[in-house]
C-alpha cells in the first residue's frame, strides 16, 4: 500500500469562531451561472438560546451577485474572466455592506467530489483525554487516496469505547480502546487551484473551501433531519451535488455534471432560440408535469436569427413541460443511483431536501417524490437575518451556508504524522540543533 497520503493542512483552513465574539464573515458563492458574496455579522447568542451547533446569530450587511463568466459546471475556463466576475460580484457586497473584503470562504462544486472512510484506534494511558480523541481522529483522517486530490473536509462521523460506539463526549471516560470513523471528503487538486488562482486575481485571499453539498445542507436541513438522517440534493446550474447527514455529522456527498444549464440548452435547441431566452421560459414557464401545463394562451419567443427577418416561435406549455420533464427525470435518475450506490439509503430514509437554482421547476418535488420514492420538501436557508424575500430562495442555500460553516468548523480533524513519524520528525529537529549548535561554539 502506498505511504502516500494528503493533509487538511494543503489547504487554506478557517479558524473556529469564538462562541462570546462577534466576528464579521465574507463568503463567495461561485455558481455555474451566478456569483454571490455575502457579508455577515455572527453575533453571539445568549447561552439561553444557543442551539447544537449554532452559537451565533447571522445578521447579512452586505449582498452582491451576478451572472457567472470564466466558470463551467462550477470549473474555471477562463481565468480571467472569472476573476474579473468575483471582483464585481464583491465590490457589490463591499458597497452595500460599506467596508473593505480581503479574504473569504469560498464554495466548491469542481474537482469530482468523492467520498472516503476513514477509521483509527488507540490505547489510552489513563483516562481518555482531550489529546487522546484529537489524536484518534487525526490518524483516522490519514487516508491513502490519489495524489491528485486533497482532502477538503475531514468530519468524525462517530467515537468508540471498547467498541461501544455513538459517543458524544469521550472525555473523561475510562477504558482500553479508543476508536475514531471519519469522513473524508476529497476533490480534485487542479480545479480547486485554478479558482483559487482566479479569487487572488481578483486580489483577494481563500480563508478555506467548503464544498458546496455541505454549505446547502447546512443552510437548510432542520436540526431533526439532521439527527435522523436526511440527504439534501443542490440542484445547481451545471451541476447537481448530494450530502447526507446522520446524527447531525455530514457523513457522505457524490454529484453528478448535469444541472439547470442542461435543462436550458434542452429548451433551446429544441426550440431554436437563444439560451436566454431558453432560460426565461424554463422559470416563467416551464413545468415538469403535464397537468401543471395548461396550455391555455400561446407562448410567443423571439427566433434565434440576428436579423428578426424570421416569425417568432409559438408554443404551448405542455410542448415545453416535453422538453423539460426528461431531463429532469434524468438528472433525478442518477441522483437515485448515487443515493443507492452510497449504501447509505436506510440512514437516510425517507427525507430528501431539495435546494439550490434548478429546484424551484415548477412540479419538480413531485416529480422527485416518483422517481427517488421518499419525501420531498423544498429546502430554503433559514437561521439567518438581513436578506430580502428575493434572496431567501433555494438559490442561496450554498451562500447561506457558508456563513454557518465558521460554526461548525471546529468539529473537522486535522490528519497528521503517525507517532513514528513524528518520532522521527523530532529526532531530526534535534539532530539539526545540535549540529547548529556545535557550530556556534
Amino acid at each position: 500500500m502506498s505511504l502516500f497520503f494528503r493533509t487538511r493542512n494543503d489547504l487554506p483552513r478557517l479558524k473556529p469562531i469564538s462562541p462570546r465574539r462577534t466576528q464579521v464573515v465574507s463568503v463567495l458563492d461561485v455558481g455555474s451561472e451566478k456569483m454571490t458574496c455575502l457579508i455577515a455579522r455572527l453575533r453571539p447568542r445568549l447561552e439561553s438560546e444557543v442551539l447544537p451547533e449554532r452559537t451565533h446569530l447571522i445578521e447579512v450587511i452586505g449582498v452582491g451577485h451576478q451572472r457567472s463568466r470564466g466558470i463551467k459546471s462550477g470549473t474555471v475556463v477562463d481565468l480571467e474572466a472569472a476573476a474579473q466576475a468575483i471582483r464585481a460580484t464583491v465590490d457589490a457586497a463591499e458597497r452595500a455592506a460599506g467596508l473593505t473584503v480581503e479574504s473569504l470562504v469560498v464554495s466548491l462544486t469542481a474537482g469530482r467530489l468523492k467520498s472516503y472512510r476513514g477509521k483509527a484506534s488507540m490505547q489510552p494511558i489513563a483516562e481518555i483525554g482531550a489529546s487522546d480523541v484529537a489524536f484518534v481522529t487525526s490518524q483516522a483522517a490519514r487516508i491513502d487516496f490519489d495524489p491528485s486530490r486533497l482532502a477538503l473536509h475531514s468530519v468524525p462521523i462517530d467515537l468508540a469505547v471498547d467498541g461501544d460506539g455513538g459517543m458524544d463526549n469521550a472525555i473523561g471516560m475510562m477504558g482500553s480502546t479508543l476508536s475514531a470513523d471519519i469522513h473524508v471528503l476529497t476533490a480534485e487538486e487542479a480545479p480547486l487551484r485554478n479558482l483559487e488562482t482566479a479569487i487572488n486575481r481578483a486580489h483577494l485571499v481563500v480563508e478555506a473551501f467548503v464544498a458546496t453539498p455541505y454549505a446547502s445542507a447546512l443552510s437548510t436541513l432542520v436540526e431533526d433531519e439532521a439527527v435522523m438522517g436526511s440527504a439534501a440534493i443542490d440542484m445547481g446550474g451545471g451541476t447537481t451535488t448530494i450530502a447526507i447527514f446522520q446524527n447531525s455529522r455530514f457523513v457522505y456527498a457524490d454529484q453528478v455534471a448535469i444541472g439547470g444549464q442542461h435543462i436550458t440548452m434542452d429548451l433551446a435547441r429544441g426550440l431554436s432560440i437563444r439560451p436566454a431566452d431558453a432560460e426565461r421560459l424554463k422559470v416563467v414557464h416551464g413545468s415538469t408535469l403535464a397537468g401543471l401545463s395548461d396550455d391555455g394562451e400561446p407562448i410567443t419567443i423571439p427566433t434565434l436569427g440576428e436579423d428578426g427577418a424570421d416569425m417568432p416561435v409559438t408554443v404551448s406549455r405542455s410542448v415545453v413541460a416535453k422538453i423539460v420533464r426528461p431531463r429532469v427525470e434524468e438528472i433525478l435518475e442518477l441522483v437515485r443511483d448515487r443515493l443507492a450506490a452510497s449504501g447509505l439509503g436506510h440512514v437516510i430514509g425517507k427525507r430528501v431536501v431539495l435546494t439550490g437554482g434548478a429546484s424551484q421547476l415548477a412540479g419538480l418535488p413531485d416529480t422527485a417524490r416518483t422517481i427517488l420514492q421518499r419525501n420531498v420538501r423544498l429546502g430554503r436557508p433559514v437561521g439567518v437575518s438581513g436578506l430580502s424575500p428575493s434572496n431567501k430562495s433555494p438559490a442561496f442555500a450554498a451562500a447561506v451556508g457558508l456563513l454557518i460553516y465558521p460554526q461548525v468548523v471546529h468539529r473537522e480533524a486535522v490528519a497528521q504524522p503517525s507517532l513514528a513519524a513524528r518520532m522521527l520528525d523530532q529526532s531530526t529537529r534535534a539532530g539539526r540543533f545540535g549540529t547548529w549548535l556545535k557550530r556556534s561554539i
